[in-house]
């Protein structure tokens, strides 16, 4: 191992994993440290009791264009545990009347009225275009036709669920991102890729595994409660009560969500938490098949973006969901049921009551993907000379996604590698104060896991 030090990374969602495998496999020594006793922060599996088997905290939609998330799955072992669907194809169900179709993007897809979304034209889907050239300032809605052919049954959809947010209020430069890196790329970067063992087994505990390997010092459940900053350096922290103290040859990666970030830096600028997200998990009695013949099928004219499959387990995703959030789980897990039952093969007898199921909210899913809040995210580098910033909410010119919290992750320890602990300018995200104590407000997400309990009430554990 190298003597330049050893490199404290905070948080261990998929940025921190990330940053933390980066540095290992350059010769640094790490310690790891998370508040949870878990990994994988908004990516991760549990076992869930009422269920009886392991379910993911939410869904994800990987796709083969996502480049440098696929290629830290490859590098820690975890590929093996995801599986690519080819060709690219994503089946669509109306659930207003029962209509469906799938697009099969590639080649001279647009030319074929079987490929593309019933009753739209090639030309239709050049209006995309106008998210590549969006301005700063730019919505959704306000590049994309809302009256044409594709606005409802594809672009809301899919910016809702990449992005998380009205498409009235969301990035339409984000958005734009999202097409340049999938379906502008062709068929080879618009395939879905499934975790069929779920989101730990491909990304999290290969990680781990790696780490371990490598030496690196895990702390799970270890609450970093301040930071101590002298002149331009971090010098300690507190972290399960203990004092960490740093050399002058240590470093800092600070991947912890936004508001915790904030917390622990005082004027550091972040966005603010971006709507809820709601899953629904459903044990259903038996096999089951979903309209389109692949284990996950888009939504249109519901709640509900995505329905995925996996074996007996049925899951369903609602993004920009506060007003959902707030009822009970038995009432969200009723309408929800009532909207996709009748389109499952073979649909549940009338009137039989939902199977087993568990209601899982994250109330801060993701950062505000706004275009005034997406003007507020960090750069990677701080003013302070051995502190470097990860996470989705950061800037990486991409939606807070898998993608960009791995993305993230290696650009902190990247940049971390070539520091060499120098100096650097003042960052325009920090005010000029030279040192502070401080003790932050942890939280594990915002999460609520909630599911039936006696006489109708919910069980519930943040």
């Amino acid at each position: 191992m190298s003597d330049s030090g050893i490199v404290h990374v905070i948080g261990a969602g998929l940025a921190g994993l990330a940053a933390a495998v980066r540095l290992t496999e350059a010769g640094r020594r790490v310690a790891l440290y998370e508040q949870a006793p878990q990994a994988g922060g908004r990516c991760r599996s549990f076992h869930d009791p009422a269920l009886g088997r392991s379910i993911d905290n939410g869904n994800h939609m990987v796709l083969s264009g996502n480049r440098t998330l696929l290629d830290y799955a490859r590098k820690t072992g975890g590929a093996d545990a995801l599986k690519e669907l080819r060709p690219a194809a994503f089946p669509f169900l109306d659930l207003r009347d029962g209509r469906t179709w799938t697009l099969r993007p590639g080649g001279l897809w647009l030319f074929d009225p079987g490929r593309r979304v019933p009753g739209s034209r090639p030309l239709d889907y050049l209006a995309a275009l106008r998210c590549l050239t969006a301005g700063r300032h730019h919505s959704v809605a306000d590049r994309l036709p809302t009256s044409g052919p594709l606005f409802e049954p594809l672009w809301r959809p899919l910016a809702v669920s990449a992005l998380n947010g009205p498409v009235e209020r969301i990035s339409a430069r984000l958005f734009g991102a999202v097409l340049r890196e999938t379906l502008l790329r062709g068929e080879a970067a618009c395939r879905p890729v499934l975790a069929p063992r779920g989101l730990s087994d491909a990304f999290v505990d290969p990680a781990l595994a790696c780490l371990r390997t490598a030496g690196a010092a895990l702390h799970l459940g270890a609450r970093v409660d301040g930071l101590t900053v002298e002149h331009d350096r971090i010098t300690s922290f507190s972290a399960g009560g203990s004092a960490v103290s740093l050399s002058p040859a240590d470093s800092m990666i600070l991947a912890t969500p936004a508001w915790v970030a904030e917390r622990l830096l005082p004027g550091l600028t972040v966005p603010p938490p971006g709507p809820a997200i709601v899953n629904l998990h459903i044990q259903l009695d038996g096999p089951a098949g979903l309209p389109g013949g692949l284990p996950f099928v888009g939504l249109v004219g519901g709640m509900a973006e995505w329905l995925f499959l996996r074996d007996d387990l049925l899951s369903v995703t609602i993004s920009d969901a506060d007003a959902l959030a707030n009822l009970p789980a038995e009432e969200i897990a009723g309408r929800l049921w009532a909207e996709i039952a009748p389109h499952l093969r073979p649909a549940p007898r009338l009137g039989a009551t939902i199977p087993p199921f568990r209601v899982v909210k994250e109330r801060r899913a993701t950062p505000d993907q706004s275009s005034d809040s997406v003007a507020r995210r960090p750069e990677t580098r701080t003013r302070w000379s051995n502190l470097m910033l990860a996470g989705d909410w950061t800037e990486t010119g991409l939606p807070a996604t898998l993608e960009a919290a791995v993305r993230s992750g290696n650009r902190a320890a990247q940049a971390t590698l070539s520091n060499g602990n120098n100096p650097i300018r003042r960052s325009r995200v920090f005010p000029a104060f030279t040192s502070f104590r401080h003790r932050p407000i942890w939280t594990d997400g915002g999460a609520v896991l909630a599911r039936p309990g006696p006489e109708g009430q919910s069980k519930k554990r943040g």
